[in-house]
């Protein structure tokens, strides 16, 4: 080779763990891209596990309009083409390595979108799933089947739970981990503690939670190790027609049943910017109002991402 002369190296020659270590700084919108049909080893290196253990759709939103009937979402379909579409390649991409999966509050996704996704993501641990709107209860119950791994559940507060924690009990038996983004009465804490009485650890934060409810969850799951109630509306709901009173703190004999827990989060001070929030948008939170990351937090590590 003469002097001043290079080697001259092709992209498609490059080091697979090189372009593995590049594409992991790839958001999941250019990782879908097409980076994949460069060359093969392109596609070998975008196929990689690494890239796919967590599939976060947090910074895809749908593009809807409120409606008053059920499913009180109209999301236009052009919204909908390009969220197919992103779980089409993504999914062929991944294959099956995806272990959690990650929704944002306003991505509303359909019964035939959240099969699809079921059916590549078996090995699915954690599901971050705010928006239930669109999703049937086949669907839901059809996804939860193929799920038989899944550990941990970000969700909505719905208006009939048992069915859905009926099929999590028969068919997830490491389920450990679940947050409600919404309301928790009386029906939902019953409900958990029928079916889920093995449940670790448990997050309410931002929500309204009835004080009779939370004597429930702290008498009637005897294997729960950490629970945050941070930012809550606590509701003393006496019988009709006493009026609901929102309580100020806990009295001493709810505290007292904590006294088991690991972990105990709970904030409920007057001068707490998020307390405040929480007051204001009467324990249901407007997630659109707030700085991006917020609905994303969680005093309990593990669920906040």
């Amino acid at each position: 080779m003469e002097d001043g002369s290079s080697i001259v190296r092709r992209w498609e020659e490059m080091d697979i763990d090189i372009l593995v270590r590049i594409f992991q700084s790839f958001d999941i919108f250019e990782l879908t891209s097409g980076i994949a049909q460069v060359c093969s080893a392109w596609r070998l290196a975008a196929c990689d596990p690494l890239l796919w253990k967590t599939l976060d759709l947090s910074m895809l939103k749908s593009n809807f309009i409120k409606i008053p009937l059920e499913p009180y979402v109209y999301v236009d379909g052009r919204s909908d083409k390009i969220l197919t579409r992103l779980l089409k390649i993504a999914l062929n991409l991944s294959r099956g390595n995806i272990l959690t999966l990650i929704f944002h509050y306003n991505l509303y996704v359909s019964d035939d979108q959240l099969t699809y996704t079921a059916e590549r993501c078996p090995r699915l641990k954690r599901l971050v799933m705010p928006a239930w709107n669109r999703i049937k209860k086949t669907g839901i119950c059809t996804a939860i089947r193929m799920w038989e791994d899944l550990e941990s559940l970000t969700m909505p507060s719905i208006s009939n739970p048992p069915y859905l924690m009926e099929e999590i009990a028969k068919n997830c038996k490491n389920f450990a981990e679940l947050k409600i983004m919404g309301p928790c009465d009386i029906i939902f804490a019953s409900t958990l503690a029928a079916y889920l009485p093995n449940l670790k650890v448990l997050s309410l934060r931002f929500s309204t939670i009835w004080k009779d409810a939370l004597i429930i969850i702290l008498e009637r799951l005897p294997n729960l190790e950490v629970l945050n109630i941070s930012h809550c509306l606590l509701l003393e709901v006496p019988p009709p027609p006493a009026p609901r009173k929102v309580l100020k703190e806990l009295d001493e004999s709810i505290l007292e049943k904590t006294s088991h827990l690991r972990d105990f989060f709970t904030c409920m001070d007057d001068l707490c910017v998020m307390c405040q929030r929480a007051r204001n948008d009467e324990g249901l939170m407007r997630w659109y109002k707030y700085e991006e990351w917020l609905w994303k937090a969680d005093e309990v590590r593990s669920l906040a991402f």
